[in-house]
């Protein structure tokens, strides 16, 4: 790989690290005020998260649409469509809140996942015109774009959640005009659409094959089970947090130190997995999101809160970023669009199931919030032996038959 190549990697690398940042910051905004709103709105208590879970089912169903319209139109076009659907997203939202209806702010929530769909493919396209040697550490510097968004994000809370008589609507408008401004950022992405398919051109492996691929299997099953597991649990912290007797700022700072504690170790995780290898980082994020867990459990001050989520977002970074490094390794060009679809389809199907499982187990399988919050914890257990037991799978094969 020449040095040019690399070059127009790095260039690309500072363009979605931009637009990790700006475009990246209305995820911490709707995660930590989607939740309040619908407990507002909701004819239900146990509905409150539902918001939540259908901008996770719109990224799941979208997915796979928005990896093939990058596979034939390019990155850069598939990124503006994920801006526009956030964009479309928080209008429909906007007018819930407006009109105190629940289920038009539902809808909107489903349109967001656009957004939350095409975000996902940042990391990837960094991947695109990187080399072999830097393409890990182009991964997780954009995945360290989060950083800025995770001080934006929460401070945009603080200074429109209660700026119009509707409360967060303010908020909502300011998603609005992140996405109308930020989508010119790829205006400055310089990745080659994908070239035309022809006759006799390999076609790679099919999605059932991919599916029985050990390393794949096993990056899927992390990524998922990482991914997922940081949704269970951030998805009810800021209705913890306000249930616990302290305030939305509070639940807004706390959001900022964990989605901070998500990307800042994004500097070094490529580092480190060059240095160890992907599968010890993949481990070492299993067990501090273990951790997280157990601070969790151990009670309901300000500080376990804050010490639970930290950790919870370190997890999440070394699990993550280590289970994508793992899959864009084992892929073939020629299948790049059907692997990666497939993947974020999986992993935001994972995530969507765990959304969906944080307000019941919040709200509605405890007698207190405490009690809720205890379960909500507890529920990471089972999925964490899965992953890790996966990972002990994939170390038992013989490294030949991997990939």
């Amino acid at each position: 790989m020449t040095l040019d190549t690399d070059a127009t990697a790095r260039r690309n690398v500072f363009v979605l690290v931009a637009a990790q940042a700006i475009l990246g910051a209305q995820m911490p905004m709707i995660f930590t005020i989607a939740g309040l709103a619908g407990q507002s709105l909701a004819p239900n208590a146990c509905w409150a998260t539902l918001p939540i879970s259908f901008t996770v089912i719109g990224s799941m169903l979208t997915a796979t649409p928005i990896s093939a319209f990058m596979q034939k139109y390019g990155r850069r076009a598939g990124f503006v469509a994920g801006a526009l659907g956030g964009a479309l997203g928080a209008s429909i939202g906007a007018y819930g809140l407006y009109i105190q209806n629940f289920w038009v702010f539902v809808l909107g929530a489903f349109f967001t996942g656009i957004y939350m769909s095409a975000q996902g493919f940042y990391r990837f396209a960094a991947a695109d015109t990187a080399s072999e040697t830097f393409r890990p550490k182009a991964i997780s510097w954009v995945m360290a774009g989060g950083l800025l968004s995770a001080v934006l994000g929460p401070q945009l809370v603080k200074a429109t959640a209660q700026s119009f008589v509707v409360p967060f609507l303010g908020t909502y408008l300011a998603v609005i005009a992140l996405n109308l401004v930020g989508m010119f950022l790829f205006a400055g992405l310089s990745i080659p659409k994908p070239r035309a398919k022809v006759a006799g051109d390999p076609v790679g492996r099919s999605r059932a094959e991919l599916l029985r691929t050990p390393v794949i299997a096993v990056a899927m099953i992390c990524a998922t089970v990482s991914y997922a597991l940081m949704n269970l649990v951030m998805t009810s912290s800021p209705l913890a947090v306000v249930g616990c007797g302290f305030e939305t700022g509070d639940a807004a700072d706390v959001v900022t130190a964990h989605v901070l504690a998500m990307y800042a170790p994004s500097f070094i995780t490529g580092h480190i997995i060059a240095r160890i290898g992907v599968e010890k980082v993949i481990a070492l994020g299993l067990v501090i999101l273990a951790g997280s867990g157990a601070v969790a459990m151990a009670g309901v001050d300000l500080e376990n809160f804050f010490i639970a989520l930290i950790l919870l977002g370190v997890g999440w970074n070394f699990g993550f970023i280590g289970a994508t490094t793992m899959l864009t390794a084992a892929q073939r060009p020629e299948e790049r669009g059907r692997l990666q679809g497939l993947n974020d389809l999986i992993v935001f199907g994972g995530v969507t199931m765990a959304s969906f499982s944080s307000g019941g187990l919040m709200n509605c399988s405890g007698g207190s919030v405490q009690a809720g919050w205890q379960l909500v914890n507890l529920a990471m257990l089972p999925f964490l032996v899965l992953a890790g037991g996966a990972l002990i799978w994939l170390w038992m094969q013989p490294r030949e038959t991997r990939a």
